[in-house]
């Protein structure tokens, strides 16, 4: 018997649905669009660093439910959580269910991996056509950790430095969280209805 709970809210505040669906389309933007290294993947990275800062602020002086304390992530009451799917009980939260919320906090880490790793090979955004120029200092900065380790080995090829590994491997877990969270999202939009998908809605009051 599936027990249900009266809906705690339908729709999240303005601020978290822009900055959700800003930063998809610029993790997109990214992924397919623009070329690794360029003047347009260097400022969407930029944008993506900005619209970031706004979540996170807005997860200390935002309203009750977009704050950091309405959604801490917790391992137990993740496991709690699992064991109400479990025994098909669907409860309703003002802000993210426990599951989501350590998912909402690993996506975090790694857009902030990403972001960090990026800006340190790239530098500043390139300006006045620069876009050339940023790619190769790019580049440059990216392959600097390996260029002595690469003098004398015959037949190997040129490899990323330390820094473009861990942005690689940052860039690759996101996609697969991405993909984690939209099965988690059909999921309980299956188990307990449009709730969730209303809530990030990103069009309506």
């Amino acid at each position: 018997m599936t027990e249900t709970t009266t809906p705690a809210r339908r729709r999240w505040d303005p601020i978290v649905r822009i900055t959700h669906w800003s930063i998809a389309l610029a993790v997109l933007a990214n992924a397919v669009f623009t070329e690794e290294g360029s003047g347009p993947h260097i400022w969407v990275g930029y944008g993506l660093a900005a619209i970031l800062a706004l979540r996170l602020l807005w997860g200390l002086v935002g309203p009750a439910e977009a704050r950091f304390s309405a959604f801490w992530p917790s391992p137990r009451k993740a496991m709690a959580h699992l064991r109400e799917i479990r025994a098909g009980t669907v409860s309703h939260h003002a802000s993210h269910n426990p599951l989501g919320a350590l998912m909402v906090y690993a996506i975090w880490g790694c857009l902030l991996t990403i972001i960090a790793t990026g800006i340190t090979m790239a530098g500043p955004p390139p300006w006045n056509g620069e876009a050339e120029e940023g790619e190769h200092r790019s580049v440059a900065v990216a392959t600097q950790g390996y260029a002595e380790a690469e003098e004398g080995e015959e037949g190997e090829e040129g490899e990323e430095g330390p820094l473009g590994e861990i942005h690689e491997t940052a860039a690759n877990l996101l996609y697969l969280l991405i993909l984690l969270h939209l099965a988690g999202v059909i999921f309980e939009t299956r188990r307990s209805g449009k709730q969730v998908l209303v809530a990030m809605a990103p069009l309506g009051r």
